[in-house]
């Protein structure tokens, strides 16, 4: 009977001490998490708004995070590699270029991760000026009143890259990436303002091919 009572007490241990981890995880995930659902507020907005320039939300912004957001959210990360749990953390909202108190990484560290994901997913193999090219279209994109106005938006402004469409901008970089990014922010236009950029050898649009040509980098015809 004795040790029957010794590894009821051992089981009944175990389960106590589970309970009380998945709680601390629980709430840890909880302090973690900016914005979630019932949230308010600047950021709920900020949230909304990209979300809905990229094609994700078609609520209305009124800084509420209601169920809706949380659909747009979920569709977000779903998209772009994320844990799919509806709660704009710190990793979503990297992703979404927009920075939070409770995230170390400053918006343009942010900016800077993302513009290399995309550098690489566009233009890995490339020489470096072609790498540099294209995180500098991005750029010009920002700067262009036709287009959104920050890294992010751009990036994920629905149809711009293939890159994003099909995954790859979930792609690890490589440190050429990055330093291609960052010499792109730094100033560096191989482009000389160029905000459209193909593959003559697989483009089929006759709209791109209309585009006022500017310069030839690598395997990609930039332009205007």
């Amino acid at each position: 009977m004795k040790k029957i009572t010794k590894k009821r007490a051992k089981i009944f241990s175990v389960l106590i001490i589970g309970i009380i981890l998945t709680n601390i995880i629980f709430f840890i995930n909880q302090s973690i998490a900016t914005s979630k659902l019932g949230s308010t507020g600047s950021e709920v907005t900020a949230i909304q708004t990209k979300l809905k320039r990229w094609g994700y939300y078609n609520g209305s912004i009124d800084g509420v995070y209601g169920s809706q957001t949380v659909k747009a959210v979920k569709l977000f990360q779903s998209k772009n590699g994320l844990t799919v749990d509806g709660i704009a953390g710190t990793k979503t909202l990297n992703a979404m270029g927009i920075s939070s108190s409770s995230s170390s990484s400053s918006t343009s560290s942010a900016d800077l991760n993302l513009l290399t994901r995309i550098v690489y997913a566009e233009a890995r193999g490339e020489v470096y000026a072609g790498q540099v090219a294209i995180a500098a279209v991005v750029l010009n994109r920002v700067k262009n009143s036709s287009f959104p106005n920050s890294i992010a938006g751009v990036i994920y402004q629905p149809g711009a890259f293939t890159a994003v469409s099909d995954g790859q901008i979930n792609l690890t970089p490589d440190s050429t990436a990055r330093k291609a990014a960052q010499d792109a922010l730094n100033g560096w236009d191989p482009t000389y303002g160029s905000i459209y950029y193909f593959n003559p050898n697989t483009a089929t649009s006759s709209w791109i091919w209309s585009r006022p040509y500017v310069i030839t980098i690598g395997k990609h015809r930039f332009c205007k």
